[in-house]
């Protein structure tokens, strides 16, 4: 049976659709509509979806569907929506839900892009939002109060690498009755048990380790089918961030060796933070797999694998961390990450440089902060790669 399968056969074969031709490649179904036989078919069908019936690709479409169900299977939710981007995902998981009066508390430790929504949007239209250190759970316990309508964090935070205690957070949440919304997207598909640990609803930005080839933007929300259907559905069929048919078939050949590319790219970020630790050049190297990172017992305790991103702290400003990503190689200069290419950012000059400096310093953005994103090289060729341009810091 479906249920029983493992990940790998899941990240292959779950969720497929033939046609009567028997295709073994899920096929792209790159219609924007769907012809009825009678009249009285179309009515019925604007009445009531079926489970394998389609309206209009902004409402869904058999090749998203697939991905859909592919990626609900594997993170263990009842369903989920695919949209046009992981920004996308975010805005409706939140949106979605919320109205002027509702409360959110959320982790002040977010990509840009996620703070901008909280910040600037959802505060706009009266939405109040309460932020907190996300890896204090007594600061999450102070802000909690009875009638917050929804939590929101991310599990991994972009790009200090900070790790909340999910478990926790939840708890205190759903004591209140508030929704648990997650970013997932540094915790990758692979090595997230955010459901188990107390979700309600998660969100991945596909473009990252899902395509993880720099191909396709896409983004995705899964949780109970109550709340895709009846919450988010509405919001995303009528506002229109839905993702392509080709975007979803990209999607689907980037499962297909999912978890054989992060458990790669896992183990040579841990290879690489290892030889990297006490570095002259460096003031500290950031990696949940390593014993010293401050959270690395909830890694251990709440993931199945501490993930493919690494921070460096470069000795010398920005000035120095300059020098080093200039004089890098192999690995790319670039603001994209869980690419099978090793990416190298600065954020407080790229990623979060609308923050303040205020906020930069309370989250750790420094500017010698480098964030690496680890890809499928050789594992040596990368250290050598980065021990080479430390030289000319």
């Amino acid at each position: 049976m479906a249920s029983d399968w493992k990940t790998r056969t899941k990240l292959v074969h779950d969720g497929i659709r033939r046609s009567q031709y028997g295709e073994v490649s899920e096929a792209i179904f790159l219609t924007q509509g769907f012809v009825y036989d009678t009249a009285e078919q179309a009515a019925q069908r604007f009445q009531k979806i079926g489970d394998d019936e389609f309206i209009y690709a902004r409402y869904g479409n058999p090749t998203v569907r697939m991905f859909e169900e592919r990626l609900a299977a594997l993170e263990g939710a009842e369903d989920g929506f695919a949209t046009a981007s992981g920004m996308a995902a975010v805005n409706a998981a939140l949106m979605s839900m919320l109205r002027a009066g509702d409360h959110v508390v959320s982790s002040e430790a977010l990509f840009g892009s996620c703070l901008y929504i909280l910040e600037d949007i959802l505060m706009r239209y009266g939405v109040e939002v309460t932020f907190v250190d996300g890896t204090d759970l007594d600061a999450w316990r102070a802000a909690i109060r009875p009638g917050t309508k929804a939590v929101f964090m991310e599990t991994m935070s972009n790009p200090t690498l900070d790790v909340i205690d999910l478990r926790g957070v939840s708890d205190l949440a759903h004591a209140v009755g508030a929704t648990v919304i997650v970013d997932n997207v540094f915790a990758t598909p692979i090595f997230s048990r955010a459901l188990e640990n107390g979700a309600d609803v998660v969100v991945y930005s596909t473009t990252k380790h899902v395509d993880g080839q720099g191909r396709c933007l896409g983004g995705i929300v899964l949780g109970t089918k109550d709340y895709i259907r009846k919450t988010l559905e509405p919001y995303l069929k009528h506002t229109g961030g839905a993702m392509s048919p080709f975007t979803a078939w990209v999607m689907l050949k980037g499962m297909d060796t999912l978890d054989l590319r992060v458990r790669a790219q896992a183990s040579s970020a841990q290879a690489i933070a290892e030889a990297l630790a006490g570095h002259e050049g460096l003031s500290r190297v950031v990696f949940p797999g390593l014993p010293d990172h401050p959270h690395h017992a909830i890694v251990t305790d709440q993931m199945d694998g501490p993930g493919t991103i690494l921070a460096l702290e470069i000795r010398g400003g920005q000035a120095a961390a300059f020098r080093f990503l200039n004089a890098l190689e192999i690995i790319l200069i670039s603001n994209n990450l869980g690419d099978s290419k090793s990416i190298v950012t600065h954020p407080a000059t790229t990623t979060h440089q609308r923050l303040s400096d205020a906020q930069k310093a309370r989250l750790g953005i420094s500017d010698g902060l480098v964030r690496l994103s680890v890809g499928l090289e050789d594992t040596g060729d990368l250290i050598r790669d980065i021990l080479d341009a430390l030289k000319h810091i």
